[in-house]
């Protein structure tokens, strides 16, 4: 069975968004298809079961909260 999921962060602007999509890139090639659009970064996850679209979707939400958390450190 193929399960697909699309997740969507919002930002302040663009920028932000950029530094998310250009920070977890390395981690996700392979294995989510993402891209920006506006202030949004999107990712697309594809997986055999939904135990892997699962494991995924955490480490994907937990990198992702750790360049928020950068990202606020940051003066713009």
């Amino acid at each position: 069975m193929n399960i697909k999921a699309i997740i969507k962060f919002k930002y302040k602007n663009e920028e932000i968004a950029e530094i998310a999509y250009k920070s977890l890139e390395p981690d996700n090639i392979g294995y989510i298809n993402s891209s920006i659009d506006g202030n949004y970064f999107i990712c697309s996850l594809n997986g055999d079961s939904i135990g892997t679209i699962l494991a995924t979707a955490d480490d994907l939400v937990f990198c992702e909260t750790m360049v928020e958390k950068i990202s606020e450190l940051r003066t713009y």
